[in-house]
């Protein structure tokens, strides 16, 4: 890329009841943007918060016109509301970052950088978690792992949503017509030139997290597993092949032991009831498994809007609200 700075820089800040967050988050951030001197726009895509989220960003939105909002008809959720900001997003390169801060702003000067390298992708990697519960920490290193092992494209470890892209990858992204967006994984399996940049990350500046933090990034990992690989379906047929194996070695072991070795056999209660439940329970896992799937499948045959726009501010007239 050339070293000029005529280019315009879309900042993607997903939202959602963040009203203390906003001041800080859009001090810094305007700091880093006039270091880079280029054009820029800072687009917040809120779920409608029950706190004043909007009339902060509202005040924001008056005073400098490169602040704008897209505000949806109800809460449609971060992976929503993220890709609704990349689609509608005018720049020639993009950024998607959470407003809590955790994701320093001035991290995006090195992601520039690397764009003007040649990078259509350049992800943030984490080197450390501030702030984080050790259990977090673990469910995300095991969730990274299972996903690097299991899934048909590799989806960079210790990365989120943090990260720089060209329009040449917006536009493949538009081009994708998947309703669970799990953009890490979308961002892989588009492809093109990718590259890291790695940061520590922070602790919150204000608020707390919207997920829950035991589960929320194990619902997060579970969607990128299914949404990018079939080998959940690939080991169903693998437990049941060796429990169907099991039951056929255990019928040919009784056999023997009644026929041959003249064995009185007395059935166990306790036998039967290991063999019940482990059985039982390894069919209702790989149903669990195989409902993840179908209602996936259920989801993109239904082809319901992402997110519906209900107001927006400082959207240009002439762009187009694109509504997945």
């Amino acid at each position: 890329m050339s070293e000029d700075k005529d280019y315009l820089l879309s900042v993607v800040v997903p939202v959602y009841c963040e009203e203390k967050g906003i001041d800080p988050f859009l001090e810094r951030m305007e700091t880093v943007l006039n270091q880079i001197g280029c054009r820029y726009e800072i687009l917040f895509c809120l779920d409608p918060s029950p706190d004043s989220t909007y009339d902060v960003i509202k005040k924001h939105t008056e005073q400098n016109k490169n602040i704008r909002l897209l505000e949806f008809s109800r809460r449609f959720g971060q992976p929503a509301a993220t890709m609704a900001g990349i689609l509608n997003c005018g720049g020639d390169i993009c950024v998607v970052i959470d407003v809590d801060l955790q994701d320093p702003p001035e991290v995006i000067c090195e992601m520039v950088g690397k764009w003007k390298e040649g990078y259509e992708v350049v992800y943030a990697q984490r080197t450390d978690r501030k702030g984080e519960t050790f259990l977090k920490k673990l469910v995300a290193q095991i969730g990274y792992k299972v996903i690097h092992a299991m899934g048909e494209v590799e989806i960079p470890v210790n990365t989120g949503d943090f990260r720089l892209m060209s329009r040449r990858v917006i536009e493949e992204l538009r081009r994708l017509n998947e309703h669970h967006g799990f953009l890490r994984g979308l961002v892989a399996l588009v492809g093109y030139r990718q590259t890291a940049v790695r940061y520590s990350r922070d602790a919150r500046v204000s608020g707390k997290g919207k997920y829950n933090r035991f589960t929320g990034s194990m619902k997060i990992g579970l969607n990128g597993l299914i949404c990018f690989s079939t080998k959940p379906l690939q080991l169903m047929s693998g437990i049941g092949f060796f429990a169907a194996g099991t039951g056929v070695l255990l019928g040919i072991w009784y056999f023997i032991q009644k026929v041959f070795l003249k064995y009185e056999l007395t059935p166990g209660l306790s036998t039967t009831v290991i063999l019940i439940t482990l059985f039982g329970g390894l069919q209702l896992f790989c149903l669990g498994i195989l409902g993840e799937y179908i209602g996936r499948i259920y989801d993109e045959v239904k082809r319901r809007p992402l997110y519906i726009v209900d107001r927006t501010e400082n959207m240009d007239r002439e762009r187009q609200i694109f509504q997945k």
